[in-house]
C-alpha cells in the first residue's frame, strides 16, 4: 500500500515539473481569437503623442542671432565689447554672437578745500594808493585800479559803487563787471554831474566792491568775496570860481571879535593887573623892596 502511495505522488510530480516546463501557447491563442482582449485607444494615442513630442524635443535645433549697437558721446575713449558663446540644454543647440561698440564718458570733477578760519576775500587799492586819502575834483574823471586779496572763490561778476555817508547815498560807478587778476573803473564825476538828480557833495566817500550775485550788505563766508573787507576812502570836493584876495571872505571865520571873545580878553587883562598890583603892595609892606 505504501508503494503505490509512493508512486502516485512521485508520478504528479513528475508531471507537475514537466507541465510547468513545457513551451504552452499565449491564453487567448488556446481559446481562440474571439476571446482576445479589446484594444485600449486612449493609451495608444497617449503613447504616439509622448513619443513624437520625445522625436521632436530631441531633434536639434540652431538659433544664431547678432545685435550691434553703437552708443556715441563726446569723448575719444572708446570701449568695444565682443561676446560669442554656446548654449546646449535637453538636446537643444543654440549660438549667440553679440558685439557692443561705444564710447565712454569721463566726467571730470573738482573741488576747492577753504579753510573756515581764512580770512574773507576782498580788494587792495593800486592807484590811488591806500596809505593816504586822495581827493578828487568833481567833474573830472577818477581811476581805481585795485586787485583781490585772499580770494579762493572767484565771482563770476562784481559791482562797483561809491557811497557817501553825508547823504546816505550809494553811487554805481559800474555794474556786472567781469572779474580779472587786476580790475579798474573810470568814473566820469563830470557826466553823471550832469544829468544826476542827486548831485554829488563836497564829501568822503566810500569805494565798495562786491559780488554782483549778492547784496551789498552780505556776510561773505571765508574765500568769498566781501563787500566789507578793502573798503577805500577817498574825498571829492566841487571847484569854486577865483576869487581876488581882497574880495575873499572865509565862511567860516570872523575878521572882528565877538562880545564873549572882548569880555574874555578884559577878564585876563584885569586879573593880570590886580595881581601886580596885590604883589607891589605885598613886598612894599614887607620891606622886600625897601634899600
Amino acid at each position: 500500500m505504501r508503494c503505490f502511495i509512493l508512486t502516485v505522488l512521485c508520478t504528479i510530480l513528475l508531471l507537475g515539473t514537466i507541465s510547468s516546463a513545457w513551451p504552452w501557447r499565449p491564453y487567448g491563442a488556446l481559446l481562440g481569437a474571439s476571446l482576445d482582449k479589446r484594444a485600449d485607444t486612449t493609451d495608444a494615442t497617449t503613447a504616439q503623442t509622448s513619443e513624437s513630442t520625445t522625436e521632436a524635443s530631441t531633434a536639434p535645433k540652431t538659433s544664431t542671432g547678432t545685435t550691434t549697437g553703437t552708443n556715441t558721446d563726446t569723448n575719444t575713449d572708446t570701449n568695444t565689447d565682443t561676446k560669442t558663446g554656446t548654449a546646449t540644454d535637453s538636446g537643444t543647440t543654440g549660438t549667440a554672437t553679440g558685439t557692443k561698440t561705444g564710447k565712454s564718458k569721463t566726467t571730470a570733477t573738482s573741488s576747492i578745500s577753504i579753510d573756515p578760519a581764512a580770512a574773507a576775500g576782498g580788494v587792495s587799492m593800486i592807484t590811488p594808493v591806500s596809505s593816504s586819502t586822495t581827493y578828487y575834483k568833481i567833474g573830472e574823471d577818477v581811476t581805481f585800479v585795485w586787485n583781490y586779496t585772499s580770494l579762493s572763490v572767484t565771482p563770476s561778476a562784481v559791482n562797483v559803487v561809491a557811497s557817501c555817508s553825508l547823504n546816505s547815498m550809494t553811487y554805481t560807478l559800474s555794474s556786472n563787471m567781469s572779474v580779472k587778476q587786476t580790475g579798474s573803473v573810470v568814473w566820469d564825476t563830470g557826466k553823471y554831474q550832469k544829468s544826476a538828480t542827486i548831485p554829488l557833495l563836497t564829501a568822503s566817500y566810500t569805494l565798495i566792491v562786491y559780488d554782483a550775485s549778492k547784496d551789498i550788505d552780505d556776510t561773505a563766508s571765508a574765500g568769498y568775496l566781501s563787500s566789507q573787507n578793502g573798503g577805500y576812502v577817498f574825498g571829492m570836493y566841487t571847484p569854486q570860481p577865483y576869487t581876488p584876495l581882497n574880495q575873499f571872505k572865509c565862511a567860516t571865520c570872523s575878521g572882528a571879535l565877538s562880545e564873549t571873545s572882548r569880555l574874555a580878553i578884559k577878564f585876563t587883562v584885569g586879573m593880570a593887573v590886580i595881581t601886580f598890583a596885590s604883589f607891589t603892595w605885598f613886598a612894599g609892606s614887607a620891606g622886600v623892596l625897601t634899600t
